[in-house]
Parts: structure tokens; C-alpha cells; sequence
């Protein structure tokens, strides 16, 4: 028993000691985790605090300052006269910031307790949310808000996280159908043009909803849109701004000056006023479009924050067509028209002369028996018709016989060199090329030969030809001018830039030739016969013309045309083309009136106004730029302190 309590202290002692030493171990252990542990920790602030310092900043600074971009103001449009046709006016939208809403539904439910909110602003904005853009970037939701909208949304604009009201400058066009389809008009950007940008353009248009869709507006499109800028907010944590820390500013888009004359624009639309047609009126001495009216039109300020789909309804399907753009797209029969240029290259080949007679017995023959080729007079012109009467008279058979001796073959390159069956250049897109028909053209498109009674019909504008009442315009001032053909044109100084005229092509003839035509032109308003004479009266300046009549519809050769017997639609086309002063032209012009029947009583009486209007402006500008002058010349101090002012 002794022994065994002497053994039993041993082991005791032997333990503690050993526990000791374990305790010890643990502690050293437990030390060292505490001191990797340690230098993990702080290896991991200096890794925050010192080497990814700024990474964090950024991101922090990403949660509190957003980037949006800023879009530009719209170049504007002014006519010749400085008078503004197309604007930007203050208009005010509801946008939501998609990353900022939790429930896109539920927003819509408690906006459409507080205005109205229809399906098709949803849609609309659900289609723009889906195409790229940047984060946290305002997608508009309705637009054009009213003054009490505006205020319902600020009252309560606590509740409705992610909404908020912009203002934005949308184009406004104050002159509306008057120049609906010269100016043309901006549109919301749909799929279709969004999938045809690239990244360079879709930066362009971040800021912006809206492009050019017809006329100027989509011509210039570039130059009026300008370059977008950008701007960093300070936001809170429900992403409403406080305030803005730097901007970039937007560069403006370039404004366009025109050639067109906004009171004869007026004046020519006002004449077409009842008449589906168009007129175009160029300035002689440089190619600049003064007036170019389409009849019937539409207010362009429908399209520029959506049309409803019963006001395009109502458009689209309106059998006057009053979106389609007559000076260009529409392609007529020029008829009679044709005449003083087949004339004067008829004179220029040698083939006719001013001697040069036929007898006119109200038709012609190619040979005996054959088919007869009727001349609107039924009984005839004469026994000694000539060119100067052929062309006052519209005497149809002279240039039937003009035709045989002439041939396709020399008719084409006349035509040609006056602009026909070509785009002329003009700038604005859409425009068709009319059909100035040849011998080639009809093997290729009809794989028949060319017949000698292809040629009776191109001598009176009928058959395969084609124009456009802008081609007829430019026509009239390459004979008007004496052979110079400029490209016609409409802007005459985009933003600093003036654009210079450009002539592309000369039209070669003995001033004989020229003066001959010139005169049987002139004899068609002032002469006695003359097709036109009906709008000579009270004329204080003399006028150079040309009637047209188009058949719509073909008459059998032993029928006459009878106006009860066929649709209002079929019946024939007026047309007339003019230039004045008839000695020393300024100003060319051709008129179209779809189911007009006479050139001289349904055109020519347009082109009247049109002429009236312009010298009326002419005058009004010289006596005001000689009573500046006088103002000059009696107070020479305060015209030269004028001229500081304006410099200052």
C-alpha cells in the first residue's frame, strides 16, 4: 500500500507537468494564428486601402455620380428672307430610369392613377428600354406633358422612384402644310433605322429620339443634328440628381439657309388651292428653288412626337395622296411642253428652218392607209403652218412631221441635254428620274424596235415619256438662261458654308435659234392665238410660255375625247411652263394640275399668281434697298454707327 501511494504522487507530478507543456504549445500556437491571422488582416486593408484605393473610389463614385449624355439643339431653317420655317420649342416628357424601378408594372398602375398613361406610350417605351443604351439613362415614357400633368408628377414625385419630368427642344414647324414636304419633318427613330447604325452613330443619338425622315430634314440630317455632349450628376441613394459636377457642352447643329422665298411658297400653294398638282418655281441665273408647293399636303407637326394612328390613317389612305410629293415623285406626261426644245434642236440640226411650212389638215399620216395621228384642233392649223405658229398654236401636226425628220436619234440627245429622263441633282432625297425614251432603252426594257410612231408620240410629250414637275422647271431655266442647265438646289448656305451654284451642262445653239423660240414662246401668252392668252391681261411684264395637255388615259383613233364619259380621275393633266421677264429672265417655272384638261385655263392661271407674287416681292425689295440707300446717303454718321452696332 505504501509503495503504491509513492508511485501514485510520481505519476501526479508527471502530469501537470506535461499539461503544462501542452497548455504552453497551445499558446504559442494559438499566438502565431493570432499573428498570421493579423497579418493577413492587414495585409488585406493595405491591399484596400492602399493598392486598390482607387478602383474603390471609382466604384464608389459610380454608385453617386451618373454620365448622361446631353443632346445638341438642332440646327434651324430660314428662308431667303431670314424668316425661320423650321424651329425647337421647350416641350416636356415623362421619363423613368428602368434601374431604379423595382416593379415596371406596378409603376404603370400608380402613374395611370395620376395621368393618363396609354398602351402605346407603354409600348413605345418597353421598345426603347430593349435597345442599348447606357445604364441608368431616363427612357421617355409619355411625352408632350401639359402644364397640370407636369404639376400632378411634381406632387407626387416622392412616391414614384425612377420617374422623372425633362425638358427637351422638339422641332416645331410653323408655316405646317405650307412646306410639309420641302422642309419635311422629324420622326421618332424606329427598328428599322436603329439596326442600320453602327456605334459611332448610336453615340450620336443617345442623346436624342428623333431624325430626319423626309425632305431637308432627312437630306441634312448630319449637319442639322450636331454633336453630343455629356454631363456628370451627383445623385442620392434613390438616384435622384443633386447636382451636377461637370459638363461637356454639345455642339449645336448647323442652321440652313434656303434659296425658297417663304410668300411665293405661299403664293404657289394658295394658287393649286382645290387642284391636286404641283409647281416648282428656279431662280435663271443660279439654279436656287424658289418655290416648290405640293397640293394636297400635311402639317408636318404630327409626326415629330408620334402620329396617332387615325390621323395617318386617315393620310395614308386618302385617295388625293396628300403625303406624296408631287415635285419629285410624281412622273407625268409632259405633252405639249416638249415643243420649243424639239423646236429649237430641230433648227440647230438644219432639218427645219424658220421658213420651213407644212400643211396642218387636223391630222397625219405616216403613209397612205395607214393610221391617222390627230391633232387636238380637229379641223387644223392652216395650209402654211411654221414653227413660230406651231409652237403659239400647239399645232400638233407640225411636230409630227419635225419627228419623221428629226428621228429618235437626234430627238433623244435634245432632251438629254435639257435634264430629261435624269435626276437633276436637286437636295433632297427621293427623287425620280422621269423616262426620256430611246431607241436602246426600248430594245432592253420592251425587246421590240424602235417604230417611227414612237416618234410621233415623244414629239408631243405622249408615248413612254415621263416627267417630273421639277424636271419641266429645270427645262424652262436651261431655255431660259440660253443653254446654261444648273443643278438645282434648295439650301443656299449651310451654316458658314455657302453653297456655290453648279452648272452641269450647256446646251448649244446660234442666239438666232434661241431668239426665234424665245419669241414664238413669248407670242404664246401676248399673241393673239396664243394658247395662253387668257392670262396676259393686265400683265406689266412680258412672259415666255409653253401649254401642255397629257392624256391619263388612252382614246381610241376614231374616238373623241369626251369629259362625261370618263371619271373625274382620267380626265387629262394641264400643264405650263414659263419664265419672266421674257427679255431678261429671272425667274422659270412649270405648273402641273393633275385632271386639269387645258394648260392655258387650268395651269397657266397658277403660274399667273405665282409670276404676280414674285414681282410683287421684287419690287417691295428694291424699294427697300433704295430707301436704305437714301437713308445712306442723307445721314452717312448714323448708317455708319448702324454699321458698328451690327459689327459689335
Amino acid at each position: 500500500m505504501p509503495a503504491l501511494g509513492k508511485h501514485h504522487r510520481h505519476s501526479t507530478i508527471a502530469n501537470e507537468g506535461h499539461q503544462r507543456r501542452i497548455i504552453q504549445w497551445r499558446l504559442l500556437v494559438a499566438f502565431l494564428g493570432v499573428v498570421v491571422l493579423l497579418g493577413v488582416l492587414v495585409t488585406r486593408f493595405y491591399l484596400l486601402q492602399i493598392k486598390q484605393h482607387q478602383n474603390f473610389v471609382t466604384l464608389s463614385d459610380r454608385n453617386r455620380i451618373q454620365v448622361q449624355p446631353v443632346a445638341p439643339t438642332r440646327g434651324l431653317i430660314y428662308d431667303r428672307n431670314g424668316i425661320l420655317l423650321a424651329d425647337n420649342r421647350p416641350s416636356y416628357r415623362l421619363s423613368v430610369i428602368p434601374e431604379r424601378v423595382k416593379n415596371l408594372d406596378a409603376l404603370f398602375i400608380e402613374l395611370n392613377k395620376i395621368i393618363d398613361v396609354s398602351p402605346s406610350d407603354i409600348d413605345r417605351f418597353k421598345k426603347l428600354k430593349n435597345r442599348a443604351r447606357a445604364p441608368y439613362q431616363p427612357t421617355p415614357l409619355k411625352l408632350d406633358l401639359s402644364p397640370e400633368e407636369i404639376a400632378k408628377i411634381s406632387v407626387n414625385e416622392y412616391r414614384l422612384p425612377g420617374v422623372e419630368v425633362e425638358a427637351e427642344l422638339v422641332r416645331y414647324y410653323p408655316y405646317g402644310e405650307l412646306l410639309a414636304h420641302t422642309i419635311g419633318y422629324v420622326g421618332r427613330i424606329n427598328e428599322r433605322e436603329l439596326k442600320a447604325f453602327d456605334e459611332d452613330t448610336k453615340k450620336d443619338y443617345s442623346a436624342t429620339f428623333s431624325i430626319g425622315k423626309i425632305g431637308l430634314e432627312k437630306q441634312y440630317e448630319r449637319a442639322l443634328l450636331g454633336a453630343v455632349g455629356s454631363r456628370f450628376l451627383e445623385t442620392n441613394a434613390h438616384g435622384r440628381a443633386l447636382r451636377e459636377l461637370e459638363r461637356e457642352a454639345p455642339e449645336p447643329g448647323r442652321d440652313l439657309h434656303l434659296h425658297l422665298d417663304l410668300h411665293l411658297q405661299k403664293a404657289a400653294y394658295e394658287a393649286l388651292t382645290g387642284w391636286r398638282g404641283a409647281v416648282v418655281a428656279i431662280d435663271v441665273k443660279t439654279g436656287g428653288v424658289l418655290a416648290m408647293a405640293s397640293s394636297p399636303s400635311f402639317d408636318p407637326n404630327l409626326f415629330v412626337t408620334g402620329i396617332s394612328y387615325t390621323d395617318y390613317n386617315a393620310l395614308n389612305r386618302s385617295k388625293d395622296l396628300p403625303l406624296y410629293n408631287r415635285t419629285i415623285q410624281a412622273q407625268y406626261p409632259p405633252g405639249s411642253t416638249l415643243k420649243p426644245i424639239l423646236g429649237l434642236g430641230g433648227l440647230e440640226t438644219g432639218l427645219i428652218s424658220a421658213q420651213t411650212r407644212i400643211n396642218d389638215p387636223g391630222f397625219y399620216q405616216l403613209a397612205e392607209g395607214e393610221r391617222l395621228y390627230r391633232d387636238w384642233k380637229k379641223w387644223g392649223h392652216g395650209k402654211h403652218v411654221d414653227l413660230h405658229q406651231a409652237i403659239t398654236e400647239s399645232c400638233d401636226t407640225f411636230f409630227y412631221e419635225l419627228a419623221v425628220r428629226l428621228g429618235i436619234d437626234n430627238m433623244h440627245p435634245i432632251g438629254a441635254h435639257f435634264g430629261l429622263g435624269q435626276h437633276t441633282g436637286i437636295d433632297v432625297p427621293n427623287e425620280r428620274s422621269g423616262l426620256w425614251p430611246s431607241r436602246q432603252w426600248k430594245k432592253k426594257h420592251r425587246r421590240q424596235p424602235w417604230y417611227p410612231g414612237d416618234s410621233l408620240n415623244v414629239s408631243i410629250g405622249q408615248g413612254d415619256v415621263l416627267t417630273t414637275p421639277l424636271q419641266l422647271a429645270v427645262m424652262t431655266a436651261t431655255f431660259a438662261s440660253q443653254g446654261q442647265r444648273f443643278e438645282p438646289h434648295l439650301v443656299k448656305q449651310l451654316g458658314k458654308q455657302k453653297i456655290e451654284k453648279k452648272g452641269v451642262d450647256i446646251v448649244s445653239a446660234s442666239r438666232e435659234n434661241w431668239a426665234y423660240v424665245n419669241k414664238a414662246m413669248e407670242s404664246v401668252v401676248h399673241g393673239l392665238r396664243g394658247t395662253a392668252k387668257g392670262i396676259n391681261k393686265g400683265l406689266s411684264y412680258r412672259v415666255a410660255g409653253k401649254t401642255g395637255t397629257a392624256q391619263v388615259v388612252g382614246i381610241a383613233q376614231d374616238t373623241d375625247y369626251d369629259r362625261d364619259k370618263i371619271s373625274q380621275r382620267n380626265w387629262d393633266h394641264a400643264l405650263f411652263i414659263a419664265f419672266a421677264p421674257a427679255d431678261a429672265p429671272e425667274i422659270a417655272l412649270a405648273v402641273v394640275i393633275e385632271n386639269g384638261e387645258h394648260g392655258s385655263s387650268a395651269a397657266a392661271p397658277v403660274a399667273r399668281s405665282v409670276f404676280d407674287s414674285w414681282f410683287d416681292i421684287e419690287a417691295a425689295r428694291k424699294a427697300k434697298m433704295h430707301s436704305s440707300q437714301k437713308i445712306s446717303t442723307r445721314h452717312p454718321a448714323k448708317a455708319d454707327f448702324m454699321v458698328s452696332e451690327v459689327n459689335q
